[in-house]
């Protein structure tokens, strides 16, 4: 049994913390249990919460020396230190092989214990410039939901969290058990790490107004680049240019990634094979589906198709 132990300290975010509970500690019928959830706390006792009651916890830190996944489901305020305990403790889990993750500000405290140094990692985005400033040898990449190291893994706002927890069980058990918990949690099974954490808002006057909608109608259709540049009449660099301002990335990856969530849609809702799938949302053909597919969603569509038969 893998044993999960978050770590929580006042005031403890009962949403960051309930992401990390709902996922490896929730017991639920007819899903196989893979997970111990435990809790503990540097001084044992009573907790405060962001919610505005105290929870007990019993545990103290010496439940992380046998932990094989430590989560920091937050760490309030931001500019709180490690104590040398709390620091030692992570530093022996994850010597020992423990697998440390955080969930939203819980980057703060892991950035603290030196094993982000050289990396790559994200947090929320109202706190990226914070986290940048404050640990400069840390790549943040605040454009991503999560980032998984194998060894280390952070997470965006505190939803964001509840997908990398999902990425973590995806890895540990497999795309079916995820989507099973998924399904349980009436969630996505499962949301790239890579994927943007938010929509920047519209300029005002913007003239992208009216083409997302256009261009998503005519997904079967050999739809470029081109072709939603002519719609709006503007040249292909000056449309990237308003693309990138709105949402975050170019015309052509945001048209694949809409192809390849309307065949997400067909493979869980229809019984169509994968080459009508391809052609009907203009992949062309299954094996560029197949590919594009994997590269998006981590997994092949019949792989996809099958982890949704069983729920």
């Amino acid at each position: 049994m893998h044993r999960v132990v978050a770590l929580v300290r006042p005031v403890q975010s009962t949403f960051e913390l309930g992401c990390a509970a709902e996922v490896f500690g929730t017991k639920r019928a007819g899903v196989p249990q893979y997970y111990e959830f435990e809790v503990c706390t540097e001084t044992p006792g009573q907790v405060p919460t962001s919610g505005g009651y105290t929870m007990y916890v019993p545990q103290g830190l010496s439940a992380l020396e046998s932990a094989d996944t430590v989560i920091i489901p937050g760490w309030l305020p931001v500019e709180v230190p490690l104590s040398a305990r709390v620091r030692r403790a992570l530093l022996r889990a994850h010597t020992r092989g423990a697998r440390l993750v955080t969930i939203c500000s819980g980057v703060f405290a892991l950035a603290r214990t030196g094993l982000l140094d050289g990396r790559s990692a994200t947090t929320h985005w109202a706190r990226a410039e914070q986290l940048r400033r404050e640990f400069p040898r840390v790549s943040v990449e605040s454009d991503r939901l999560y980032v998984d190291h194998g060894d280390v893994a952070t997470s965006g706002g505190a939803g964001a969290g509840i997908d990398l927890c999902l990425h973590l069980v995806r890895q540990d058990h497999g795309a079916a058990h995820a989507a099973l918990i998924a399904r349980h949690m009436v969630l996505p099974p499962h949301r790239e790490g890579g994927q943007v954490q938010y929509a920047p808002p519209q300029p005002p006057g913007d003239a992208l107004d009216g083409l997302l909608e256009w261009a998503g109608e005519r997904l079967g259709t050999p739809l470029s680049v081109d072709d939603l540049a002519a719609h709006l009449g503007v040249s292909p660099r000056t449309m990237a240019r308003r693309f990138a301002d709105r949402l975050g990335t170019s015309p052509g990856a945001w048209l694949l990634s809409r192809r390849v969530a309307a065949a997400r849609t067909l493979l869980e809702e229809t019984d169509l094979p994968v080459e009508a799938i391809a052609t009907r949302v203009g992949l062309t053909s299954a094996v560029n589906l197949r590919r594009r597919f994997r590269d998006q969603v981590g997994t092949t569509p019949g792989a996809y198709r099958r982890a949704f038969r069983v729920l």
